[in-house]
C-alpha cells in the first residue's frame, strides 16, 4: 500500500511538470513581449530624404517658375515614450534632425536655348528639435511581431544658429535668409517590430511656408546701400527610415 502511494505520489509530480513546460511554451509567458507591455521607452536612429514645395520664388520681380529639387540625406536621433491599449498606442517623441536639401534654376531660363545653362543654387542644412505625438493602430499584433499604422502633428524648433543655408551664384551680395523658428508637421508612417528590434517608415510634411524673409543688399545710385527682398515661400517634406529598439 505504501508503495503504491510512492508511486501516485510520483505520477503526480510528473504530470504537473509536464502541464507546467507546456505552459512555457506557449503565448502566456512570464515575460511578455515588448509590444504587449502597457508602457515602453525606446531609442532609434536614422537617416532622411529632404526637399521643398516651393509656392513663391520671385528675385528682383522676375518669378522663378522651373527650378529642380535636389536630394540631401540627413539623420537624426529620438527617444520616445508609448502607452499601448489593446492594438492602440499613443508616442511622444523628442528627436534632433538634420535635414539636407538643395533647389537650383537656370538663370538664363528658356529664353536662350543655345547657351550652356548658369545655375544658381540654394543649399539648406537645417537643425531641428522636433516633437512629434503619433497615435498608432497595431494590424499585426501576435506574440513578439507587430505591424502598425500610425500618424499625427509634429512641433518642430529650428535652431537657427546652427543652420547653414548658402545661396550660390545668385549674382546678389550678402543674401541672408531668416527661418521661423517654430513649425508644425503633419507625420505618417508604418512600423515593424520583431521583439525588441523595430524599423520605422515615415513621410513628413510642413503645414506652413518655413521662410521668413530673404534679403539681400541693392546698391543705390547714389552709392549707398539698402536691404532688397527675396520673395520666398517653402515647406519641407520628408522620407525617414530609422531602425530602434524598445524596452
Amino acid at each position: 500500500m505504501k508503495h503504491c502511494r510512492s508511486t501516485l505520489l510520483l505520477c503526480l509530480l510528473l504530470l504537473a511538470s509536464g502541464l507546467s513546460a507546456k505552459t512555457g511554451d506557449g503565448n502566456n509567458t512570464s515575460t511578455p513581449a515588448p509590444n504587449w507591455r502597457t508602457f515602453n521607452i525606446g531609442i532609434k536612429a536614422g537617416f532622411n530624404s529632404s526637399m521643398f514645395l516651393v509656392s513663391r520664388f520671385k528675385i528682383q520681380d522676375v518669378t522663378i517658375k522651373n527650378f529642380q529639387n535636389n536630394y540631401k540625406l540627413g539623420y537624426y536621433g529620438s527617444i520616445f515614450m508609448r502607452y499601448n491599449w489593446r492594438r492602440n498606442y499613443f508616442q511622444p517623441e523628442i528627436s534632433y534632425n538634420i535635414s539636407k536639401s538643395e533647389i537650383s534654376f537656370d538663370k538664363l531660363g528658356s529664353h536662350h536655348p543655345d547657351i550652356e545653362p548658369d545655375y544658381a543654387t540654394l543649399t539648406s542644412v537645417i537643425h531641428s528639435f522636433d516633437m512629434p505625438l503619433l497615435y498608432g493602430y497595431h494590424i499585426v499584433k501576435q506574440g513578439p511581431y507587430g505591424m502598425a499604422l500610425f500618424g499625427g502633428p509634429k512641433i518642430r524648433y529650428i535652431w537657427g544658429k546652427k543652420n547653414k543655408i548658402t545661396f550660390d551664384n545668385f549674382d546678389l551680395n550678402n543674401i541672408q535668409e531668416e527661418l521661423y523658428p517654430l513649425n508644425l508637421s503633419i507625420t505618417v508612417g508604418v512600423a515593424v517590430n520583431i521583439s525588441r528590434i523595430f524599423f520605422d517608415f515615415r513621410y513628413e510634411q510642413d503645414v506652413s511656408n518655413i521662410s521668413r524673409s530673404v534679403t539681400y543688399e541693392s546698391n543705390q545710385s547714389d552709392g549707398s546701400a539698402a536691404l532688397g527682398l527675396i520673395k520666398l515661400k517653402r515647406r519641407e517634406q520628408t522620407i525617414s527610415f530609422s531602425l530602434g529598439v524598445l524596452f
